[in-house]
């Protein structure tokens, strides 16, 4: 049977005419999205739509009959086969960086499930951050050549529309998305058939059709299971972004993970690496244990073991609570079925992803299983990877905290997506057209000292412009559609001063991001905002998920005060949040205020955009913003430490907040210069530009990726389908069945010069071979120091020796471990003595 064809699978439902006959090709691959200049293409064709809609799909559907003018035009027709071969020299992936750097990886692809993709807001199955990043990873990976392909779910209704009342209460509207309008694409099977895949959720079988989305040279793969064949409950299944009850949680997990590797294997798409954002897609890995079990014929350990090989885990959620879980007996309804395919119990399965809690109460946990079934697993800043060392080191008993094998990735943007038209401009003229290629390059963007203040100051004041006409119509708008008085309406239009020092706080309202935190005082921060001679306004946005009934309680505190007498149109909430307006927040403000209750912020990368428009940061040091500050390219505010008090942390940051910009950054803004220039400010701009673009940013995040786990993972995917590894259950078994023998007899220290202390150990091992296990002296923050096999005593007992220097030789103490050599992580068979 011919291999299927995916390049033939796709047929583009659109057409168009000579000389536009590519133009759908355009349309459908979001590449347009992080393309200013493909996305003008759509604004000349109808620029009102394009404005209404930001969708090219649907610009087709109903304005096409634009075209035949613009096809008189020779500007436009040269322009738009400029953007073909620009798109097809992006596509062509063979000159890339990747393929350029690792030549003989070419065939290395990444599988990136998860369950939110932020491309473009005219596609919004995103809620946040997650997404977000998620849409940043896979642009990246395009604009690196990296082969990945991206698998989630395709919403119906997508994530909610947030509207406001008059009393600031939140009430979310669901849309009903058309698919046949928005950039996707139906897979057809060889028949010409809209290809689907079947899913067991508990006693039934539900269907799932085949979606595509292509973003550049990537593709996502997304499922649907609103199908005819299906029953009216199982349609909405893939209804709403963390929609519905628990179980309707469980089996759009479900659906994401096992239906995902069904849907590749569907498309006979052969990933090597297997990379988990988040704990949600996790089931995948059950789904690739079960073909391990029935097409190898490997038994259930065996299987766990191929599966982890080539698992990357990236783990978003500071607190145990943020992570996703479910009660046994809902995981019993869902898997006992399954359990037969993996010839294992029930227990057997469950005890992949089990979790106690302190009262004895026990629960499935995905970040335990996914924990358990990857060896790469990564945090998204470094505190956040120490804090998820912490968070889960009970599952290595006995393991210090600083070698859990938790490591960090920081999270990084888009700069394609986040940077605006004019400060692209301005890289492109100051520091060089491959300003692009260079973003990785600390020391390239020590050029930005290169571009004139005034010229960094104009830009910063259009893009501020842009940002309050934005907002006027915004609130002119909701003020309409809430029946408001035509004065009202009116005072919309002169809300906000593009002279006047902008404040920007824009993320989900979760109880721990403190958005109301700047309301502490009120009389103090009334003072601050309507100072004669140095304002301040402060423009805010977000949106509390509809059962976060603390979150909408914060989000409505912070709406009373944009209607408070002092405040009204210098402080303004806009409502649903979503890409567009991120980026004209993050382009326009001058400072992004960020302050979540320390430690609780994982990476946070909102403000990561500001410095790649010429903005400043005020933070909390949290997430990346404790390794991004330097002292110099920004501002801090609040004590670097956690706190046990709550109300005492909010008293004393916010305190902080209202000194810092009182006497640090307000009176920075406003020192001018003849000319009316800050020059200090746009120095500080500088040094933010120059330390934090090259540092935060998704090439340096994906090449991190590349060189620390997705080569590695399929490296070891490799050795184990060679047989290199096959031996690694084996070694967990013998030495499980051996361990509860081994035990330090003796351990002393002999003086074998003035300056050197050897350490002698003896241990028995049994029956088992001596270099199975490692012995090492491990003293508080130093590196852990290996003893030497020095004899066989018989009778199972063997002697250990390591010479010391009498720096070393202090307090300390010995453990006996798994030799190393025999797996990927040295502690992931679980077994370790102290002396």
């Amino acid at each position: 049977m011919a291999p299927f064809n995916l390049k033939k699978a796709i047929k583009y439902p659109l057409s168009c005419d000579q000389p536009f006959e590519r133009l759908p090709e355009l349309a459908y691959n979001l590449w347009w999205a992080w393309h200013p200049e493909a996305q003008n293409l759509f604004h000349d064709l109808d620029s009102e739509h394009w404005q209404h809609h930001r969708n090219p799909v649907k610009l087709l559907r109903e304005r096409q009959k634009n075209l035949p003018s613009l096809g008189r035009q020779p500007a436009f027709v040269a322009w738009y086969q400029e953007m073909l071969q620009r798109l097809d020299n992006d596509l062509d992936t063979s000159k890339h960086w990747f393929a350029r750097t690792y030549p003989q990886q070419r065939d290395a692809l990444v599988a990136y499930f998860s369950p939110e993709f932020g491309l473009h807001e005219c596609l919004p199955i995103y809620s946040g951050g997650l997404g977000v990043l998620a849409g940043d990873h896979v642009k990246t990976a395009s604009d690196l050549g990296l082969p990945l392909v991206g698998v989630g779910l395709l919403y119906k209704n997508g994530y909610f529309t947030q509207r406001l009342d008059t009393q600031g209460r939140q009430h979310a509207v669901y849309p009903h998305l058309n698919f046949e309008e928005l950039p996707v694409l139906p897979v057809l099977d060889k028949k010409g058939n809209r290809m689907t895949i079947a899913i067991e959720l508990a006693e039934r079988t539900v269907q799932a059709q085949i979606w595509l989305v292509l973003a550049g040279s990537v593709k996502l793969v997304l499922l649907d299971t609103d199908l005819a064949s299906n029953t009216p409950k199982d349609r909405q299944l893939t209804g709403q972004l963390y929609g519905g009850d628990r179980e309707m949680r469980l089996a759009q997990e479900i659906i994401m993970g096992i239906g995902g590797v069904r849907a590749l294997r569907a498309l006979e798409i052969a990933p090597k690496v297997w990379h988990l954002n988040e704990g949600h897609v996790a089931f995948l890995c059950f789904e690739r244990m079960r073909e391990w079990v029935e097409q190898k014929k490997m038994y259930f350990a065996q299987a766990c073991e191929a599966v982890a090989m080539n698992t990357v885990f990236t783990t978003h959620t500071p607190v145990p609570a943020g992570n996703e879980t479910f009660a046994l007996p809902l995981m019993q309804k869902y898997f006992h079925g399954f359990c037969s395919a993996l010839k294992i119990n029930l227990p057997s399965l469950l005890e992949l992803g089990l979790q106690t809690e302190a009262g004895g109460w026990k629960y499935f946990s995905m970040t335990v299983m996914a924990l358990r079934l990857s060896r790469a697993s990564n945090g998204v800043s470094l505190l956040h990877g120490q804090v998820s060392r912490e968070m889960w080191q009970h599952l290595w008993p006995g393991v210090p905290q600083n070698e859990i094998p938790i490591t960090a990735i920081t999270n990084g943007v888009h700069a394609d997506t986040w940077t605006s038209p004019p400060m692209a401009e301005i890289y492109d003229q100051y520091l060089g057209r491959n300003w692009r290629s260079r973003l990785a390059h600390p020391s390239f963007w020590s050029k930005v000292e290169k571009i004139p203040n005034e010229i960094l100051w104009q830009a910063r004041f259009e893009a501020k412009t842009k940002l309050i006409a934005f907002v006027r119509a915004h609130l002119a708008g909701r003020y309409r559609r809430q029946s408001a008085s035509a004065v009202r309406i009116k005072t919309a239009e002169n809300l906000l001063d593009p002279n006047v020092l902008t404040i920007g706080f824009a993320r989900r309202f979760a109880t721990y991001k403190r958005a109301d935190l700047i309301f502490r005082d009120l009389a103090r921060l009334e003072k601050i905002i309507n100072h004669s001679q140095r304002p301040v306004q402060i423009i805010f946005a977000g949106k509390a998920h509809p059962r976060d009934v603390k979150g909408q309680k914060i989000l409505q505190r912070v709406f009373r005060m944009t209607q408070r007498k002092n405040l009204f149109g210098k402080v303004i909430l806009i409502e649903d949040y979503d890409l567009n307006a991120g980026r004209l927040l993050v382009q326009g403000v001058d400072l992004w205020l960020n302050n979540p209750r320390r430690p609780l912020e994982a990476s946070g990368t909102s403000g990561q955009k500001v410095p790649m428009n010429g903005g400043l940061n005020l933070s909390i040091l949290d997430g990346w913003w404790e390794e991004g500050y330097n002292g110099k390219n920004g501002w801090k505010f609040g004590k670097q430490m956690n706190y046990e008090n709550e109300a005492q942390q909010d008293a004393e940051d916010a305190a902080d907040l209202y000194r810092v910009l009182e006497t640090r950054v307000i009176p920075l803004y406003y020192a001018r210069d003849r000319n009316g220039l800050p020059q200090r400010w746009l120095q500080k701009a500088k040094a933010s530009m120059a330390s934090l673009i090259p540092q935060f940013n998704t090439n340096t995040m994906v090449e991190a990726y590349i060189e620390n786990l997705y080569l590695p993972g399929a490296l070891r995917g490799e050795n184990f389908k060679q047989r290199a590894f096959e031996d690694a259950e084996v070694f967990k078994r013998l030495l499980r069945a051996h361990w509860p023998l081994f035990h330090f007899i003796a351990v002393e220290k002999q003086r074998s010069s003035k300056r050197q202390t050897e350490i002698i150990a003896r241990i028995y091992l049994g029956e088992l071979a001596a270099d199975w296990v490692e012995v090492e002296y491990v003293q508080d923050r130093r590196p852990p120091r290996a003893l030497r096999l020095h004899k066989s005593h018989g009778d199972g007992v063997f002697e250990y020796r390591a010479k010391l220097g009498d720096a070393l030789a202090g307090q300390a103490r010995l453990r006996l471990i798994p030799n190393a050599a025999l797996f990927v992580q040295p502690h992931e068979a679980g077994l370790i003595i102290w002396s």
